[in-house]
């Protein structure tokens, strides 16, 4: 069965109605969001704006408050699912790494095939020049890709998006530059709503004391409804209240809630401001960008292509200051090294011999093995640079120079010669 792009998604968004609609990993919230409009809202029409459509002086009149409430309070659930179910702004994933991208760094190396190889780095930064500021971009691990700006990886959604503003939990989704205008509308018109019921439930309240000559407490007794009303609008005016006038502020200036609270102490220049009426009709004249991602459209694996590798003699010039002679002069060099400490083994053995014997021994032994061995005396201590590839393991033995051998051979032989003479004796 053919798959779409929705069903392999590798973020934690959830789909429905066949990747028609996204939400967040915490899309549940939304269900509280929704009970606490509907609900009070429900409350209101039954118990206030219903007793409230034949106390005006023209009949129907007092029908207005039911039908604004009805038709405010569906206004704003459009705009809850415009804000929690589309598309935010999700950057697509890249299936490998920019290879224009790719740099070799010699100082730190990775061994790869008994040999050391530069390893693949990436600038972490870049920089991009935006109405004369010069503003850095991060390259995101997740998602292979080096952000656009203002764009940032959401640690809930795990999705880069574009123009990140924040992660609602009451909406369920993250918040960026293809939803945010919704959000606005949402927060705001809650903000009305609220006013709306708690203007509406308090005129209830002025109804009851006209018509029974009361108090407000006794008015407030006959109509417990409005009072909770009042109650829940002054509270939920606080928080959508406040977060309209701050969201306000943010549009004025240009700025996400994530650049304000991040770079609020920096003291920087804000790259983005172009004046207050610009930043306005930037937010809500604008048309919105397209999504860049079909989630309906079906999925077609992409052939994962591993990171270039550089090649044999780019890997050597790397790894000896790109002169391939000096890794011969020092290969040579250790197998004169290794050779060297080998001979002064060999003589000591045969001095410590020698000098058991006494004095009776042939003259010309000893002179024969200094003869052959006298430049051992000033062998130097080995020297340990794994930088060089003649000492790399392979199959569990060092690989040496022809010469070392050779000269191996030739030690072989003269302990050869020695020792039968010793054995005559």
């Amino acid at each position: 069965m053919e798959k779409r792009v929705y069903q392999v998604w590798k973020a934690r968004n959830k789909f429905i109605l066949g990747g028609r609609l996204i939400f967040g990993p915490d899309a549940r919230s939304l269900l509280v969001t929704l009970l606490l409009i509907i609900v009070p809202l429900a409350v209101f029409c039954v118990f206030v704006a219903r007793h409230l459509r034949h106390e005006f002086s023209s009949y129907n009149a007092g029908y207005a408050i039911l039908v604004v409430a009805i038709v405010f309070t569906i206004y704003v659930l459009v705009l809850l699912l415009f804000t929690s179910a589309r598309d935010p702004g999700i950057i697509p994933r890249n299936s490998h790494p920019p290879e224009e991208e790719f740099r070799y760094d010699s100082s730190v190396s990775a061994e790869v095939g008994g040999r050391q190889t530069p390893s693949l780095q990436f600038p972490r930064t870049k920089e991009v020049v935006i109405n004369g500021f010069s503003v850095k971009v991060k390259y995101c691990d997740t998602c292979m890709l080096y952000r656009p700006p203002r764009c940032s990886h959401c640690s809930i959604c795990d999705n880069c998006v574009e123009r990140f503003d924040h992660h609602c939990p009451w909406v369920g989704q993250c918040i960026g530059l293809r939803n945010y205008r919704y959000f606005f509308m949402f927060v705001s018109s809650s903000t009305l709503l609220c006013i709306y019921v708690f203007a509406m439930s308090a005129l209830y309240i002025k109804v009851l004391m006209d018509n029974y000559h009361s108090t407000v407490w006794r008015a407030m007794k006959e109509s417990p409804a409005s009072v909770i009303l009042m109650a829940y609008c002054f509270i939920a005016l606080w928080f959508v209240g406040g977060l309209t006038g701050f969201h306000l502020y943010l549009i004025g200036t240009n700025q996400t809630t994530y650049e304000n609270f991040r770079y609020r102490a920096d003291n920087r220049n804000n790259a983005y401001n172009r004046g207050c009426l610009n930043n306005f009709l930037d937010v809500f004249c604008t048309k919105i960008k397209p999504s860049r991602n079909n989630f309906r459209a079906s999925f077609q694996e992409e052939v994962q292509r591993p990171p270039p590798l550089p090649s044999m003699r780019e890997a050597e010039l790397d790894d000896f200051g790109g002169d391939q002679r000096s890794k011969v002069e020092d290969d040579l060099e250790i197998g004169d090294d290794l050779l060297k400490i080998s001979q002064r083994r060999n003589v000591e053995e045969i001095d410590e011999d020698i000098r058991s014997r006494g004095s009776n021994g042939p003259h010309h032994n000893s002179s024969e093995a200094d003869s052959v061995f006298g430049s051992d005396r000033r062998a130097p201590t080995v020297r340990s640079d794994t930088q060089h590839s003649s000492w790399g393991r392979r199959s569990g033995s060092w690989d040496l120079a022809p010469e070392v051998f050779a000269m191996n051979s030739l030690v072989t032989e003269s302990r050869s010669y020695v020792t039968p003479k010793d054995t005559h004796q």
